[in-house]
């Protein structure tokens, strides 16, 4: 529905756009009331692409949370301390169309579990008992066959997944653990969490992978105290996303990347910033690459190790998407984050620049996030 939305705003910009001009023409130059009418035909048309640059057009509605639990479960590998074994199992004890907040407290344990969470059960807090003690992994790749004896691809290769609203994670660790692989195989993404809903919260979480670790697939998320580990865009997707004080680590012995923002339309409200954050790790990483036209990613008081290339980012070999993508980075430090040698369709910030970028307002966080 987003997405029909999405096309036929483009189609009328479109439209619109040609339609000026057409008009334009007919008009001529000499004429004075023809003049008059051209102006208020341009301020019009400006003001329609303000409205369309604005959040006031966004396909998200308004968020509105719910936080006092109705019901508590716990999850316990020992029956006797515990109402159920497994997470999948207290996920499924939930009612299918769920209205109020249930939270699920997982003790300590390494729980191997695939795990999806369907799009009616919204208001679900899962919570371990930290990220070094409470850890749900499986071994999934894109290439591997599925119950239908197709290849389930990258989106079915994720240990978790979550496609309901408001759901929230803390204190626990989602891994993936099948074998990294090497540079330029195909069929090896093996995703940790895929995130396809709107109105998401991670706090003090981890996120182990390799190639494709984190799928922000789309929706408003925001991760805060979070340790994301991968090699090649492991963090990707069309997602608005905020990332705040997150410590991000490459693991690889060549070029990775760590971001593949995916905004495919200028009139897409997506993208992903990155603020007080922190990039560590081996080899040598690019910050993103445009795997959408559009794609948007920004990096706010971010300390950068020098594993970061020089020039920062990659068109996914597209010329064509250096005027139409947003890469930009304010206040940064560290050893990689001289801007000095970055490609010139990438941007240092300047302080208007970087506002809506670094704050919850990004993510209309005011709307949902309270007492997270």
């Amino acid at each position: 529905m987003a997405t029909s939305r999405m096309r036929l705003l483009e189609l009328l910009f479109i439209l619109m756009l040609l339609f000026a001009i057409r008009a334009n023409a007919k008009r001529g130059k000499h004429s004075r009331r023809h003049n008059k009418l051209r102006v208020a035909n341009e301020d019009g048309f400006l003001n329609w692409i303000n409205l369309m640059s604005s959040r006031n057009h966004s396909v998200f509605q308004e968020a509105k949370n719910k936080f006092e639990p109705c019901k508590f479960i716990k999850v316990n590998k020992n029956p006797k301390h515990g109402d159920f074994t497994t997470v999948q199992k207290a996920i499924d004890s939930i009612p299918i169309v769920n209205s109020c907040r249930v939270v699920i407290s997982v003790s300590p344990g390494i729980y191997r579990e695939k795990i999806e969470i369907p799009a009616t059960m919204a208001y679900i807090t899962l919570e371990g008992a930290g990220s070094r003690k409470t850890t749900i992994k499986w071994d999934d790749t894109a290439d591997r066959l599925g119950k239908d004896g197709q290849p389930m691809g990258t989106y079915g290769s994720a240990t978790f997944a979550v496609n309901s609203p408001y759901f929230i994670a803390k204190n626990i660790t989602f891994k993936n653990v099948a074998p990294p692989p090497p540079s330029g195989a195909l069929g090896k993404q093996a995703v940790a969490l895929r995130i396809s809903a709107d109105t998401a919260a991670f706090i003090n979480c981890k996120f182990i992978g390799a190639q494709d670790t984190l799928y922000d697939h789309r929706g408003r998320h925001y991760f805060k105290n979070c340790y994301i580990q991968g090699s090649v865009d492991f963090i990707f997707g069309d997602g608005l996303s905020l990332y705040e004080n997150c410590h991000l680590h490459a693991k690889t012995k060549s070029y990775g990347a760590l971001t593949a923002q995916k905004r495919e339309s200028m009139l897409e409200e997506t993208g992903f910033s990155f603020v007080n954050c922190k990039v560590t790790g081996s080899g040598a990483l690019y910050l993103g690459r445009a795997w959408g036209t559009f794609s948007r990613v920004v990096f706010a008081y971010t300390y950068m190790d020098k594993i970061i290339t020089s020039k920062g980012w990659y068109d996914w070999g597209d010329k064509n998407r250096h005027m139409t993508v947003f890469y930009g980075q304010f206040k940064c430090s560290g050893p990689g984050a001289n801007h000095g040698g970055r490609v010139k369709w990438s941007r240092e910030l300047t302080e208007q620049e970087a506002k809506p970028f670094v704050s919850l307002s990004f993510i209309d966080g005011h709307e949902w996030l309270l007492n997270i």
